[in-house]
């Protein structure tokens, strides 16, 4: 498996940690377990720290799938590279740090590390094409 497909792994496993902060942090709120069990016909208030994980959640899920189709054409077309592995650590290491920045609020900090992790995907990118 390529180290690209690796880091692919990991960042689904990010993903997956993602879904939960949310609930966790919401479930504080009276009559959220309730409301997260039931049909969610009605918007639910989760308050703004976990409103904002779930925002940053969402985020993540439009970059996502287009970090996994670059990864998963590197490792079939074999063209790995220093500079496809340098992408997609710098890719990973951008979502991560967008977490809490995003969580705690932090404007203009997050934009540029949300840049930071797309100029990973374009690395990836580019050595498709190099």
């Amino acid at each position: 498996m390529t180290y690209e497909l690796w880091i692919l792994v990991w960042a689904s496993i990010l993903g997956l940690i993602q879904v939960c902060l949310p609930p966790l942090f919401a479930m504080s709120r009276k009559g959220y377990a309730r409301w997260n069990a039931g049909p969610r016909d009605t918007e639910f208030d989760m308050g703004p720290l976990a409103g904002r994980l779930n925002r940053a959640f969402a985020n993540f899920k439009e970059t996502f799938v287009f970090f996994a189709i670059i990864v998963i054409a590197l490792a079939l077309s074999g063209k790995s590279s220093e500079l496809s592995r340098w992408g997609a650590d710098i890719y990973l290491a951008g979502r991560i740090f967008y977490i809490p920045l995003y969580a705690l609020g932090v404007v203009g900090v997050r934009s540029l590390v949300w840049i930071v992790s797309l100029v990973g995907i374009l690395l990836c990118l580019a050595t498709l094409f190099i």
